[in-house]
Parts: C-alpha cells; sequence; structure tokens
C-alpha cells in the first residue's frame, strides 16, 4: 500500500483528485482500500450531474496504472453493471418545483 497522495495515480488530475479528497479518499491506499467502484459510488451522491461513467473508468484504470481507453472491453462492460446498480441506489432527488396547489 502506499500513503502517496492519490493524485500521482496516472489520469487523476486536479479535478478528480479534488473531489476524491472531499470524499475522504487521499492516498493510493485509501483507493485501493475501497476500489474504484465504491470511490465511484461517493463521488456519484456528491455530485450526481457531474461525475460520469468516464469516472468509473478513470478510477478503475488508475488503479491498473495505464489510461482508461485501454481498460479491456469485458473491464468495460462489468463496469458498466456496477454503475447501473450504482445509479439504481441514488437517492430519488425531488422535483425542481412545487406541485402542491
Amino acid at each position: 500500500m502506499s500513503d502517496a497522495p492519490v493524485s500521482t495515480l496516472p489520469g487523476i488530475g486536479p479535478v478528480t483528485r479534488g473531489r476524491l479528497e472531499e470524499a475522504g479518499i487521499r492516498t493510493v491506499s485509501d483507493l485501493r482500500a475501497i476500489g474504484s467502484v465504491a470511490a465511484y459510488r461517493r463521488l456519484k451522491f456528491m455530485l450526481p450531474r457531474q461525475v460520469s461513467l468516464n469516472a468509473l473508468y478513470g478510477l478503475e484504470a488508475a488503479l491498473r496504472g495505464y489510461h482508461w481507453l485501454d481498460l479491456p472491453q469485458d473491464v468495460k462492460t462489468a463496469l458498466q453493471r456496477e454503475a447501473r446498480l450504482v445509479e439504481k441506489g441514488l437517492p430519488k432527488r425531488p422535483a425542481s418545483r412545487c406541485t402542491i396547489a
């Protein structure tokens, strides 16, 4: 395990680093301990509209040490299934306007 900042992983830029830190994931060890799907779940809960499937690809690829475009298709397919499960578990947002007459 590594106490290196999560930003030392490939593909983790300043925006993702900031979001991960806000989610309590500060080091490579933190991210490895919870894994890409749990980290994605935290980020998606915090910022549902800003965090996309590409974030999950990026987190998984960073843990593997390469660019998300290089993830094998079977890994992407598995991550897509996980992302759908995360989406189902997110709280439903209230209507943007009051519906009481």
